[in-house]
């Protein structure tokens, strides 16, 4: 086993945000409806990959209706929805949504070193059983595009068959999300409280 996870190159000389939100004047009535959704739902605001999703309204509520069930109404236990998360965050190389994260993995009972393992992109060590299977799918579908059958069989064993579709699609959508803002280059919150991602 290498003691590294997959590089990701680096882009360097990265401008400023693309798609930024915009006012409430440029905003068209699909537009506005959909901002006041979002204020309205369980995000409570405008931000992350809905500020570049905001252009095309339709999508961005389809995309904030399949979040809500992943985050909000999904089967999976929070330590392994967050640590999948985040290590999605990484491997896209997505500041934002590892800055937001990061601190649901750690409350959520994922060991603050085995996140900093996956910041610098090295394996981490100290994730209990579950939590390290959901770390193995989650890498080997991101590195692979495909998981090995005997991992799919452990992790149905684990999660059940709903729960491996729903990991399964926890880590597209993050990845999905992530790419986004990526190409708009929506800036992460700033905090004081997570090391951000090296190299971005």
């Amino acid at each position: 086993m290498t003691s590294t996870l997959p590089a990701r190159p680096i882009e360097q000389g990265r401008g400023g945000e693309r798609l930024p939100l915009p006012t409430a004047d440029r905003m068209d009535a699909d537009q506005r409806a959909a901002a006041e959704a979002l204020v309205n739902g369980p995000r409570k605001g405008v931000y992350g990959p809905f500020v570049p999703l905001l252009r095309h309204p339709p999508l961005l509520d389809r995309v904030a209706q399949l979040g809500e069930v992943l985050r909000f109404r999904g089967r999976l236990a929070a330590d392994v929805r967050e640590l999948v998360t985040s290590a999605v965050a990484c491997h896209v190389g997505n500041q934002f949504e590892w800055v937001m994260h990061v601190p649901l993995a750690h409350a959520a009972g994922v060991p603050a070193a085995a996140l900093e393992a996956i910041r610098n992109r090295q394996v981490p060590t100290g994730l209990n059983e579950t939590q390290q299977l959901a770390f193995d799918f989650c890498q080997e579908l991101l590195t692979r595009h495909e998981v090995a059958d005997g991992l799919y069989e452990h992790a149905v064993s684990a999660f059940g068959e709903d729960g491996v579709v729903e990991l399964s699609t926890l880590i597209g959508y993050f990845a999905m999300v992530s790419w986004v803002m990526n190409v708009a280059r929506t800036p992460s919150r700033p905090t004081a409280d997570v090391a951000p991602l090296p190299g971005l």
